[in-house]
């Protein structure tokens, strides 16, 4: 996998405590930047495809006027 080196700015304070990380000090900075960017754009897309769920049914109003009074015949008996 080709990789491309980039040039990032962290305050001081900042990156003193990624340089204490027992992580960093393992794998490196640019390993765990890397992972934790993976999980922030993961997370995003997932929060993307919620809010696209989300908004999608919003406006849902039940199944429309064919289906009413259907709504218990799935429901399972009592025991």
């Amino acid at each position: 996998m080709y990789m491309k080196a980039i040039q990032i700015t962290f305050d001081e304070s900042l990156l003193e405590r990624l340089d204490t990380d027992d992580e960093v000090r393992k794998v490196g900075r640019s390993a765990v930047l890397r992972r934790l960017v993976g999980e922030f754009l993961e997370r995003k897309r997932t929060a993307e495809i919620d809010a696209k769920y989300r908004r999608g049914y919003a406006d849902f109003d039940g199944l429309g006027p064919e289906f009413e009074g259907w709504e218990n015949m799935g429901v399972w008996p009592e025991e």
